[in-house]
Parts: C-alpha cells; sequence; structure tokens
C-alpha cells in the first residue's frame, strides 16, 4: 500500500469488525450510522474525514445524498464518496466504481476486446453497471434484458458510433444474436440453455453462470473484488492502493 493520510475513513453500513481490518494495515477508518444520512454525510466533512465506503445496502440511499458522477447517475447508486472542499462550503461527490474495476478486470485477464462482438444479458439495472465495458473497443454490441424496451433503453445508452442491437431474453431471436457475439458478458439472471458455443467466452458478474459441457471459455475475474476496493479507495481517499494488497479487507467488507 502506498502512505497514508491522517485523515479518517468514514465506512457507511459497515462493521465495527471492518473499520478494525483497516486500522490494522495503517488506514484510520471509522464505522458510522447508515441511517439519516444528510447529517451524517455533513459530520463526516465537518470532522474533515477524506471520503466514505458504502456498504451495498446503503448505495441506493446515499446516491440521493450526494454529487453523482456519471457512472453512479448511470446506476443510481454509490460505492465511495470523496469529501471536497473542507468543513465549509465543500461537497461530497460520489462514484459507482464497479464500471472501472470491470474494465481492469478484462484488461488484466488478457481478452483482446478491441474489435470483437460482445453479448450482454441481463435483467434490469445490473445491466447498467455493465454497459461501460464498451469502451473498451468492441465493434458490435448486442443488449437483452427481461423485455424490449428495456434492452432498448440500455441499447441507447451506447456511443452512435457502436453498433448495437436490443432484444428480449425471451426472443427467439437472443440465440441468432449470441451467435455472432465474441463475449457473453452475464450480468444478472440465468443463460438461456443452448446459449454457449465452443467459441465463446463467457464474462460471468453473477457468480452462478457456468459454461457446463458447451466448451466455452470461463474469464478470470477473481480479482475484481480487490480491484474494485483498489478503485474505491483512491476515489475516496485520493491515495492508490495495490490490489493484491486488499484481498484479506475485501473479506471483511462482504
Amino acid at each position: 500500500m502506498s502512505a497514508t493520510s491522517d485523515a479518517p475513513l468514514a465506512l457507511i453500513g459497515h462493521s465495527p469488525q471492518a473499520a478494525r481490518a483497516f486500522r490494522e494495515v495503517g488506514v484510520v477508518a471509522l464505522s458510522v450510522p447508515g441511517d439519516d444520512l444528510g447529517p451524517v454525510l455533513e459530520a463526516c466533512r465537518t470532522l474533515r474525514f477524506t471520503g466514505a465506503l458504502v456498504h451495498p445496502s446503503r448505495e441506493v440511499a446515499v446516491a440521493g445524498a450526494v454529487d453523482l458522477d456519471p457512472d453512479a447517475r448511470r446506476v443510481g447508486r454509490v460505492d465511495a464518496v470523496a469529501f471536497t472542499g473542507g468543513a465549509v462550503g465543500g461537497g461530497a461527490h460520489g462514484t459507482y466504481s464497479l464500471a472501472d474495476a470491470l474494465m481492469d478486470a478484462l484488461e488484466e485477464s488478457g481478452y483482446a476486446a478491441r474489435g470483437a462482438s460482445a453479448l450482454f444479458l441481463g435483467g434490469g439495472a445490473d445491466l447498467a453497471r455493465a454497459l461501460p465495458l464498451v469502451r473498451l473497443g468492441f465493434e458490435h454490441v448486442g443488449v437483452a434484458a427481461d423485455s424490449l424496451p428495456d434492452a432498448e433503453r440500455f441499447a441507447r445508452d451506447l456511443p452512435a458510433s457502436l453498433r448495437a442491437f436490443a432484444v428480449s431474453r425471451r426472443d427467439p431471436a437472443l440465440l441468432s444474436l449470441a451467435e455472432r457475439a465474441d463475449l457473453i458478458v452475464l450480468t444478472g439472471g440465468s443463460l438461456p440453455a443452448g446459449l454457449l458455443q465452443p467459441y465463446h467466452t463467457l464474462a460471468d458478474l453473477t457468480g452462478q453462470g457456468t459454461t457446463g459441457t458447451s466448451g466455452a471459455a470461463h474469464l478470470n475475474l477473481s480479482s475484481l473484488p480487490t480491484l474494485r476496493l483498489s478503485r474505491q479507495l483512491l476515489h475516496a481517499t485520493g491515495q492508490r492502493y495495490r490490489p493484491e494488497d486488499l484481498a484479506e479487507l475485501v473479506g471483511m467488507l462482504d
């Protein structure tokens, strides 16, 4: 880890045990209440906390109490907050670090995304969390959601230069769309039977998907939790932490 500041880090909704785990590695962290967020955030800023990490159970609530960056606004969630401007006239700025962490994980895996085709398969807000992966240079992207209007709504958020196709998960055309994809990104729900083929690579963000007997490759995203925590800490503290040093802390924050 890099050198740390003496300014404390707030843990919103996390346990006191998590705070102790941070302090054991030299990060001054304090667990703060996850309710009545306006006064809590104002107190953190007044007391010159550097930032805050947010438990998943409080991500939506915190999003309604801070200024949001584009990734946080897209999903309506915040997992890290930075306090700026000191005790007077400052602000609280929230991000949702999963998007950047996903890109880090995909790049670390060595997968060649540029020029490839991808199919994003999900159910709702989980799709919005993964769609920033299109920044990696995919040429064609398919979006499959529970309904065609949902899929079309997410497809409209993609860059205009990208060839995008939207389909309902229940539409028989999903299988033909999958046939044109190199990478299948499962963000929610389950994989339809027969969708995976031997030439596919599966990026499973649910922890439940398997390649089964399809012969498809499985993208290794085991580093995603530590990469995400590293991104959260960078936003909340301004300090860079090596993901490999954060494995034990990730376990305490789950």
